[in-house]
């Protein structure tokens, strides 16, 4: 019959946003539940804003085993929660719901996918590091979070708008008790702090394809070897941003481990399964080298 064999045992799971035709969730996920032989399907539900209550509520009503949640949904659905977990608390946005016999908990596996793919791709661990954060979006919120979370000995965020560095800043350090500065944009940022900071993290848009020639504003010649350098972007797999920081001799790492580890966290969320990891970057890497093509 092929996979999926979908019978009245079937355990669906999927992905709530809007839209969600170009996600990459599917391929991973059904990947790693033919490898193991699951009984479980993956479906991309295009939600609109307005229709998000009742999606949540068919949570509940068709028994699914649980969703990812991807823009715009990710604050909005925590109020329709009935528990969340204390980090996606902290973050204020879920990505991930699992139905627990009825009981719908929201995690954020964004925050925690990239701490284990700065561990797994990387071999650097937050614990007692300081860390530099271009921007404060989303992203940026469940990265600085998360690190915080995972011992990270302090933290600077950086903005081209400041009031959003600061308050961004000023959430972390009040809620995980770690230390979080807010500082100027660009050239502006003071080379010493760019100079003595363990990891460097880029959350913004700037160089993404098609535009893959943009860069944020940064002293790229305060950055040397010994130093991280993280884009959350993967596409391309080297930023402008990336390639200017290895040519100062820092190793450099792309978005795609986090994308991967995000995934992987929900897979175990949903399955109480090891996750497949291997099967599901092949996949993830396919579908990625698709569409640039």
């Amino acid at each position: 019959m092929g996979f999926p064999a979908i019978n009245g045992n079937t355990k669906v799971c999927g992905l709530f946003g809007w839209p969600v035709e170009h996600s990459f969730s599917p391929a991973m996920h059904n990947a790693a539940y033919q490898r193991l032989s699951l009984n479980y399907t993956y479906v991309p539900f295009n939600v609109h804003p307005a229709s998000l209550p009742q999606a949540v509520q068919a949570v509940r009503a068709l028994g699914l085993a649980g969703v990812n949640v991807t823009v715009p949904h990710k604050q909005a659905v925590l109020p329709l929660l009935d528990q969340i977990d204390a980090a996606a608390q902290m973050i204020g946005a879920v990505n991930t719901i699992v139905n627990v016999d009825g009981k719908l908990v929201g995690y954020n596996t964004d925050g925690s996918g990239f701490v284990k793919s700065l561990i797994e791709g990387a071999r650097f661990a937050p614990k007692n590091k300081t860390a530099l954060i271009l921007g404060a979006g989303g992203a940026a919120r469940a990265v600085a979070v998360q690190l915080a979370l995972s011992g990270l000995a302090g933290l600077y965020i950086t903005n081209r708008t400041p009031a959003r560095a600061a308050e961004l800043a000023e959430h972390v350090s009040r809620t995980t008790g770690v230390q979080a500065v807010a500082l100027p944009w660009g050239h502006d940022l003071p080379a010493d702090i760019v100079m003595e900071v363990d990891l460097v993290v880029q959350t913004t848009s700037m160089g993404m394809s098609p535009h893959i020639d943009q860069c944020p504003d940064f002293p790229l010649t305060a950055l040397h070897a010994g130093q991280l350098v993280c884009d959350l972007i993967y596409n391309p797999d080297q930023t402008a941003f990336l390639r200017g920081a290895a040519a100062r001799g820092a190793a450099t790492l792309n978005g795609l481990g986090m994308l991967l580890y995000q995934g992987v966290l929900a897979f175990e969320l949903w399955t109480g399964q090891t996750a497949p990891v291997d099967v599901m970057r092949e996949a993830l890497l396919k579908q990625v080298a698709e569409r640039r093509e």
